[in-house]
């Protein structure tokens, strides 16, 4: 059993960790061990009672002065019980008291593990079976009960954690603050590591040493946005890719979200992470409860890389609910870069018979096909065809491209409205926004309110009838600005406090059922790229568009972070055209496809403008990916070499489970004269295992040993002409015998 209880003490087990804690002496549910898997002794030896000054005792504990919740470490710390700390909930238990006091109740185990009404959450399956701890907290006063749930994977080797609040009372409450899980770390001196960002510059890598006091991370903006990720990472100072404890907490939800770490006075580290509050109240009825958005927490005593492969397997297996999940990605091109709004059946015939040619699997037709829709001015709202662009339709162009060889794709932005837009003429309190006031609206549009069912039920019908008479394998579902003005005029204005939250339960509602009435269409979330890359956004669709940036160099440092804790085979990554259409920037064609690889992989270009040279690069570069792909995106551990945050240089590599084959891709953003030597060492190869090395025109016979420890030379002789600046290298890995 992953789940073990003796004495009150619950002690979760999985492959490689242990997470427990405890009922004490004043019937507080504390938190004793985080960390290497141990056995199921008792470590709340490891707390230790002291009188400590201004720390207030909670009733019966008066006389001993040594019992303090300001001090203790917790499960689920409340607003008002005398710890001065960041909590996890703040309410109005009634006549305006918000002093709660929350002491255990009960508890149960179940087979298999929970599950979240409306919410995405990691899932059982036949392979990875769950298991559930419900330990149930009830307020010293009010009948109000906190229910919180772990799910424990023992063999994936992860936790999660969320929370649901019940109102037992006779009248109202209303919650303030609510978050998901809260991990309270004892001695230790801690590195707190995010990713933050901007419109194509997301998941930035940073690390600091956290200070006394609270280092916050939030999104206030409606998604989780391009700004900040919704996952950090708590390591010791010298921890690095294969060596040092590292946590990871990854918050599984698409909306706004708040994550604190506060090290007290003592040098006790406290994480916790939820819903934002800046904009949140929910108000419980007699009778209701209210359910958080899921926490997954995963340790790892080997670094960085171990951290991330367990994360990655874990979403791929019991995350993501697509067909998809586990299978290779189609090599697509996409018409935005190369035609933009200004298409027509002809010219998407032509790309399409290009990439026929070229043996890509894929046309994915993107904004612009539907109501009037000719720049960002007008149109979205109405999903029906444009017949002006497309006279046979999105039903008789999809047959059309299936004729010549290829799948389709459609492009959308379902949560999105122009005022210039038939929908918006019939229905203007759908917006989102006060009426009367100020409506700021972004690239010229607005967000439609997702917190009501009707529109919820408008849009389905609209685009499901479009899907439906058509033959569509793919959807890129995009979402082009960030929420402002969250008002609902739909809603009382007691409810306001509901609206953003409501929202993303509507976005879910209308992904699962797209989703499950066309099960076997491939969905790529989007959101200008990387504003909602997030594991809620997985579980609907298996793979995000990393970043509105296409640029190679660029894309290393994106797709370096995001790597972190995303799956390779979710990042969405394309060849694009050159210059850069964001940066004006010329790379190589082969740097392009080499980090491309490193992902879905497809092009974003027009492929009728590639010369006689160019078409033979991509037949080249394709057959590569189609060869290789099975490695990199569904069978391969993928691990990083050199940080492009901490030089010139980016490596990493995709190591196949059984270590028989591997694939590593070294960039270098700027050619330097008269550089030094260097030598690439790889990752996860079998120690005495012979291996093939080759690379550009070169082949190297050595063991995993020399590969892995001595390293290979990296060519950066400034003499050749062909290394400019944004040079990459390729190299392939095949076990001998």
């Amino acid at each position: 059993m992953a789940i073990n209880i003796k004495n009150q003490i619950f002690t979760l087990h999985t492959k490689n960790s242990t997470y427990q804690m405890k009922v004490d002496e004043q019937n507080m549910l504390i938190h004793t061990y985080y960390g290497n898997r141990t056995d199921d002794t008792d470590c709340s030896y490891l707390i230790r009672m002291a009188d400590r000054g201004f720390s207030g005792n909670i009733p019966g504990t008066d006389r001993e002065r040594v019992y303090s919740l300001d001090f203790l470490p917790q499960e689920f710390p409340v607003y008002g019980d005398g710890d001065y700390r960041v909590d996890c909930l703040k309410a109005d238990l009634g006549s305006g008291v918000q002093d709660g006091m929350f002491f255990f109740d009960s508890y149960q185990i179940r087979e298999g593990k929970y599950n979240i009404p409306g919410l995405p959450a990691f899932f059982s399956s036949e392979k990875s079976e769950g298991e559930t701890l419900e330990i149930v907290l009830k307020d010293a006063v009010e009948e109000v009960y906190v229910h919180l749930l772990y799910g424990v994977f023992e063999e994936l080797d992860i936790i999660t954690r969320a929370a649901v609040v019940e109102n037992r009372t006779e009248g109202d409450i209303q919650i303030s603050r609510i978050m998901s899980a809260c991990l309270d770390l004892g001695m230790g001196k801690y590195d707190l590591i995010h990713f933050y960002g901007k419109h194509a510059g997301e998941r930035q890598m940073e690390r600091n040493s956290l200070p006394h006091g609270i280092t916050e991370l939030r999104s206030t903006r409606g998604t989780s946005s391009h700004q900040h990720n919704p996952f950090v990472i708590l390591a010791d100072k010298d921890t690095t890719e294969s060596t040092g404890e590292c946590y990871s907490a990854s918050f599984l939800y698409s909306g706004g979200f708040h994550a604190q770490a506060e090290v007290d006075q003592f040098n006790q580290t406290r994480l916790v992470i939820g819903i934002d509050d800046y904009d949140f109240s929910w108000k419980l009825k007699k009778g209701e409860s209210f359910s958080t958005p899921e926490v997954c927490l995963t340790y790892s005593a080997d670094g960085f890389s171990k951290l991330s492969q367990t994360l990655h397997q874990a979403i791929v297996s019991n995350l993501i609910r697509s067909c998809w999940k586990d299978r290779v990605r189609p090599i697509l091109v996409n018409n935005w870069e190369a035609t933009y709004f200004d298409f027509n059946k002809d010219n998407l015939i032509a790309i399409a018979k290009e990439a026929a040619e070229l043996n890509l699997d894929m046309l994915v037709l993107d904004d612009g096909w539907f109501g009037k829709r000719d720049d960002d001015f007008s149109g979205l709202g109405d999903w029906f065809v444009n017949k002006n662009k497309l006279p046979n339709g999105i039903s008789g162009l999809s047959r059309k491209i299936e004729e010549m060889g290829l799948k389709f794709g459609l492009w959308v932005e379902l949560e999105m409205v122009n005022k210039n837009s038939d929908c918006y003429r019939a229905h203007p309190d759908w917006l989102i926004g006060a009426p009367e006031r100020f409506e700021s609206h972004s690239r010229h549009q607005h967000v439609l309110d997702f917190s009501r069912p009707e529109v919820v039920d408008f849009i389905y019908d609209s685009i499901s009838k479009v899907i439906e008479e058509s033959s569509i394998s793919y959807i890129k579902w995009d979402m082009n600005r960030y929420m402002s003005e969250p008002f609902s005029r739909g809603a009382s204005a007691a409810d306001q406090g509901k609206t953003m939250h409501k929202y993303i339960l509507g976005v879910y509602e209308l992904y699962t059922r797209l989703t499950e009435r066309f099960p076997d269409i491939l969905f790529e979330s989007c959101a200008s790229g990387g504003a909602r890359f997030d594991p809620g956004m997985l579980y609907f669709a298996p793979q995000t568009w990393t970043s509105d940036d296409t640029d190679a160099a660029e894309r290393e440092k994106i797709q370096y972070g995001t790597s972190f804790v995303y799956p390779i085979v979710s990042m969405g990554s394309h060849v694009s055209a050159v210059p850069n259409h964001q940066l004006h920037r010329t790379t190589p064609l082969s740097t392009r496809a080499n980090v491309a690889y490193f992902g879905t992989f497809g092009y974003e270009l027009d492929l009728n403008l590639l010369s006689a040279k160019e078409i033979e690069e991509v037949k080249a570069q394709v057959e590569f990916m189609k060869e290789h792909r099975d490695l990199i995106q569904v069978e391969g551990d993928f691990y990083r070499i050199l940080s492009p945050f901490e030089g010139n240089d980016t490596a990493w590599m995709v190591v196949s489970r059984d270590k028989k084959q591997a694939v590593a891709g070294y960039y270098e953003r700027l050619n330097k004269v008269n550089a030094s030597w260097m030598r690439l060492r790889f990752k996860g190869l079998d120690e005495d295992q012979l291996y093939k090395v080759k690379w550009e025109d070169k082949c190297l016979k050595a063991y995993g040993n020399e590969l892995m420890y001595a390293g290979i030379p990296v060519d950066r002789d400034y003499c050749n002409k062909t290394n400019g600046d944004f040079h990459s290298v390729l190299y392939t890995i095949e076990a001998e015998g």
